[in-house]
């Protein structure tokens, strides 16, 4: 049994090795990877990402975040491929072969049936003179001196360096094609990531009932509104229009400061400069602007009139943050 200093002690010789490891990728972008940068965004087709054992795990998350990025993208499985999954590949598709050695069987018996398919081949592998490199269009290289295994077998720093190559392409192609939070949010429309990128105040004002009371109106009809309601606030209407906002914070002041209030209406406590966002802005910008501005309640506007009020409170229980 290790040590706890010793535990602390591989770890901490894991990362290192495996970030040594990553920054020399560095020296392996070349003209190969440019070349295959305007390859794929010239391409009408899409990327067809294959791999055996721990590369076809990393080639499926490689394919996850090409598709969450704006680069349509299938996996298949090397093995799976010469057994009818070669039916999934197109003719405009690009095939992106990712391997350690470059040489597993697999490799092998798949490489000359996508050579007669005709489609470019990008091999993602640690050997350049590997029969995946030979037999490829282009190569990216991710070499690594050793796995993190002490044993350097079990796959680790080679695996991890597959991976950061992918994000490399994806950053690339995404960066290229200017790729939007609008982008973003319209292939990852639920979850947390897509609230925050695609939900509105409008939407949360009007799950609200709109709290409000007439300038003249009484401390008790003002009270009762803001308890009915259950926002902690209401506005104040004058004429039609929105005059200001009576907080839950403005009555405890009052009561703090007037020992006799029963002659007080609400245009005399209210606060005549309210914070107010507009009905299509994004909740988390609303969040953001209400904690700067130390305040739970946010007025909303459509059209310049008002339209609810949103609390802070029904921003954080959708989880954006």
């Amino acid at each position: 049994m290790k040590t706890n200093k010793e535990i602390l002690l591989i770890a901490k010789s894991t990362i290192k090795l495996e970030g040594e490891s990553i920054l020399k990728l560095l020296d392996y972008l070349n003209d190969d990877f440019i070349h295959i940068i305007h390859q794929i965004l010239s391409s009408k087709g899409r990327l067809i990402v294959t791999g055996v054992g721990k590369s076809a795990n990393i080639a499926q998350k490689i394919v996850s975040t090409f598709n969450s990025t704006g680069q349509p993208a299938i996996f298949m499985h090397a093995a799976d491929a010469i057994h009818g999954d070669l039916g999934n590949i197109q003719n405009d598709d690009i095939v992106i072969c990712i391997s350690k050695s470059g040489s597993t069987a697999e490799i092998k018996a798949l490489l000359p049936l996508l050579k007669k398919m005709g489609n470019p081949i990008i091999a993602m592998t640690g050997s350049k003179k590997s029969i995946l490199s030979q037999n490829s269009n282009w190569t990216l290289l991710t070499t690594v001196e050793k796995e993190a295994c002490p044993n350097n077998l079990a796959p680790t720093t080679s695996t991890t360096a597959q991976l950061v190559m992918g994000d490399a392409l994806a950053i690339c192609l995404l960066q290229c094609r200017g790729f939007s939070d609008a982008d973003f949010a319209r292939v990852h429309p639920g979850g947390a990531l897509g609230k925050r990128l695609i939900l509105t105040l409008g939407e949360l004002c009007s799950e609200n009932i709109k709290p409000k009371v007439e300038s003249t109106a009484s401390m008790k009809d003002v009270i009762v509104e803001i308890s009915n309601k259950r926002l902690g606030a209401t506005t104040v209407i004058e004429k039609g229009k929105l005059v200001g906002i009576i907080t839950d914070g403005d009555i405890r002041r009052m009561l703090e400061h007037e020992a006799d209030w029963s002659h007080l209406v609400a245009k005399d406590i209210m606060n005549t400069d309210p914070k107010k966002m507009d009905y299509d802005q994004l909740a988390i910008h609303a969040l953001s602007y209400m904690e700067s501005n130390n305040i739970s309640q946010l007025i909303v506007t459509k059209h310049q009139k008002y339209a609810g009020i949103v609390h802070i409170h029904d921003i954080l229980k959708e989880g954006i943050i």
